[in-house]
């Protein structure tokens, strides 16, 4: 057929050819790696290169030959700090040596939760330890903090500082402050011991508050056994299986995972306790004031204002519930195969920033299970962006958590002139596909993959030159921006729709049941940011001074005041309340978050999410700078709202902005 007749032919045929390629399912390069199950090549002679390429880390023992080896390079980096004259030097050798210790405890971090070898958990974790001990010894150390105080004292040489090394020259000194560097050499050492005994027991209560309960077989009727795992004559539950149609199981679920626990308990508790004591030693009322000092909220009498307005408003909407709007999840996970969802993502990264995903085949060694999927970020101009490892899906001994963990922070460095690539790791809890079907996703959980890799494409996209202020590393108040940003894309139909197809069909998720899913989201939303309120005083209740009463007391009287719903007896929801490690006195944090999240949608993504010009400044305002500007800075660098109205308070804005998602209305 000639050219000119082919070209006839497609025209004649074109409404035929987009009919059958509609049909097809068929995925992108990024797509059908995430619907394939995964199929590595058995190589005998591949070198095993470590776990993340890390050639220390081929096995267990290798992670103490890696903390050795960044302890060496530390002490060499303490002395080089001692010696610097003072400036911008200074703080990078300040970076330097946090980038030595991080690089291995942060990896290592990881690690101790998510490797099925408990040979290499239990490596993992005597290394952070280690490290961690180190860490604080040299938060306060007086020669080190000297080196940083000369520099900061001398007005002439903080002046020629660029905004970028000022702000974490401020940073670094702020670390010293909180940990007691102005005590006498007696109180520093109580100080350090209590922030060793804390990582003992955040360790400890982080693993525990994940672990199952268990039930004897026969206490549950046994058509049920099949919803939960089994273990010889024992029920195990890991979960709470808030999914489940099944009324019975939901209950059985909520009553066995949330019995209390004594020895976790007692672990809580001495947490607090340990907490307290540490804050008002360093000189803070309690340990609420002393994690929330460098935070955009200031002080815990903000956090509760907030909250407390918050709850005002939203008892004026009312808990409204519909079954009009009851929607069933299996009904959309046909449209929602995991490689659907990444090609998704892919299409959207693509068109906002300019960036693709690429599937790479990792190296014998690299990935701690099989089924971990590896990622390159490549910008269409930039090249290479950093690294991206998926570990997906379900497995025994693995947390029932979706987390983004850093395992190396991108910075400039000095010595070689490189920059230093960003390594992330996004953890979700999916189950596998089958032999049948790839992995489908519930709304859920497909909304729960774009919150993660929120994070990740901040730490991809961030090219800060100082890794202490790398990507997520920044308030924790606004840390959670980026994610729940991508909460709103993922549920606009103008993205959906680029990516929801049936995976044996090929035909699109019909927009209506999309407008189903917003509204029933809609119709619930006042009494889930209540459920979210409700943790948030609870973590800032914990975090005050001593109650003189069990974490239990204050839970039932936090959720009388703060929910509504009755406490169910013999249950313990804050040992399951993991966000405690990481987010002490910080919870609210998500509130924050997806305050300022829904005023960057409306403001800016609203009238077209696919807008590149609008990716463009949202990477240049908010994302590039990672904790390296002040977050107010970077949202009134977004936002004509905040230029129009600055004088308002912080606090009532985000309230007008945070309830107008409740009420359905554009603002």
């Amino acid at each position: 057929m000639s050219a000119c007749r082919r070209m006839l032919y497609l025209v004649k045929h074109r409404s035929l050819l987009t009919h059958v390629r509609r049909n097809l399912t068929t995925w992108s390069p990024v797509g059908a790696a995430f619907n394939a199950r995964p199929h590595r090549k058995l190589d005998l002679f591949q070198k095993n290169v470590g776990l993340f390429g890390v050639p220390e880390l081929s096995c267990p023992a290798g992670f103490q030959v890696a903390t050795e080896k960044a302890l060496k390079n530390t002490e060499h980096l303490v002395e080089k700090a001692y010696s610097s004259s003072p400036g911008v030097q200074t703080v990078q050798c300040f970076d330097q040596l946090s980038d030595e210790l991080c690089k291995v405890a942060d990896l290592a971090d990881f690690i101790k939760v998510a490797h099925p070898d408990p040979a290499f958990r239990e490596a993992a974790e005597k290394t952070c330890i280690e490290i961690g001990t180190v860490v604080e010894k040299l938060n306060t150390n007086v020669e080190l903090c000297k080196s940083l105080k000369n520099l900061l004292d001398n007005p002439d040489i903080v002046a020629q500082l660029d905004p970028d090394t000022r702000r974490v020259a401020d940073l670094f000194m702020f670390d010293f402050e909180i940990s007691g560097i102005h005590l006498d050499d007696t109180l520093r050492k109580e100080a350090v011991a209590l922030h060793v005994k804390l990582l003992d027991l955040n360790n400890e209560f982080l693993v525990r508050s994940h672990m199952p309960n268990r039930i004897a077989r026969s206490a549950i009727p046994e058509h049920l056994h099949l919803h939960f795992a089994t273990e010889g004559s024992f029920i195990q539950i890991g979960g709470l299986h808030a999914d489940s149609p099944n009324d019975l199981v939901r209950e059985i679920a909520y009553r066995i995972y949330l019995y209390p626990n004594a020895e976790l308990m007692g672990c809580l508790e001495e947490l607090l306790k340990c907490r307290y004591k540490l804050a008002t030693l360093v000189g803070y009322e309690s340990y609420g004031h002393r994690a929330l000092k460098g935070t955009m909220a200031k002080t815990p009498e903000t956090v509760m204002s907030f909250l407390q307005l918050l709850t005002d408003k939203l008892s004026d909407s009312g808990v409204l519930r519909a079954e009009r709007y009851n929607i069933e999840p299996s009904l959309y996970s046909p449209y929602l195969s995991l490689g659907s969802c990444m090609e998704g993502l892919n299409n959207l990264f693509s068109q906002l920033y300019g960036v693709s995903l690429m599937s790479e085949q990792p190296r014998a060694g690299e990935v701690w299970s099989e089924d971990v999927r590896k990622l390159a970020v490549v910008h269409e101009t930039e090249g290479l962006l950093g690294y991206i490892y998926c570990d997906f899906f379900h497995r025994q001994d693995k947390p029932h958590q979706d987390c983004h963990f850093t395992i190396r922070g991108g910075r400039q460095c000095q010595e070689t002139g490189q920059y230093q690539l960003p390594v992330v790791v996004l953890m979700l809890s999916l189950p596998h596909p089958t032999k049948g079907a790839p992995t489908l996703l519930t709304p859920g959980m497909m909304e729960n993959l774009f919150h993660e890799m929120g994070h990740a494409m901040h730490s991809m996209l961030g090219r800060t030159r100082y890794q202490h202020v790398t990507g997520t590393r920044c308030a924790t108040d606004f840390a959670e921006v980026p994610s729940i940003l991508m909460e709103y894309f993922a549920t606009d139909y103008r993205v959906i729709s680029q990516f929801a197809r049936h995976y044996e069909t090929g035909q699109p998720l019909p927009e209506s049941m999309v407008a189903r899913l917003c509204e029933s989201k809609k119709v619930c939303g006042a009494a889930d940011t209540q459920l979210q309120i409700f943790y948030a005083v609870l973590d800032q209740i914990y975090h005050s001074k001593p109650q003189n009463r069990s974490t239990t007391e204050i839970l039932k009287d936090m959720q009388q005041k703060f929910y509504g719903l009755p406490y169910t007896p013999n249950t313990a929801w804050q040992l399951r309340f993991s966000h405690l490690i990481g987010y002490g006195a910080k919870y609210y944090s998500y509130l924050m978050s997806r305050a300022v999240a829904s005023m960057v949608w409306k403001q800016c993504f609203i009238e077209d999410p696919l807008n590149r010009e609008m990716g463009e400044r949202y990477r240049r305002e908010m994302l590039a700078h990672g904790g390296a500007k002040e977050p107010m800075l970077m949202v009134e660098g977004m936002s004509n709202l905040f230029k129009i109205i600055k004088k308002i308070t912080i606090w009532l804005l985000v309230l007008f902005v945070y309830t107008g998602d409740h009420e359905g209305g554009k603002d």
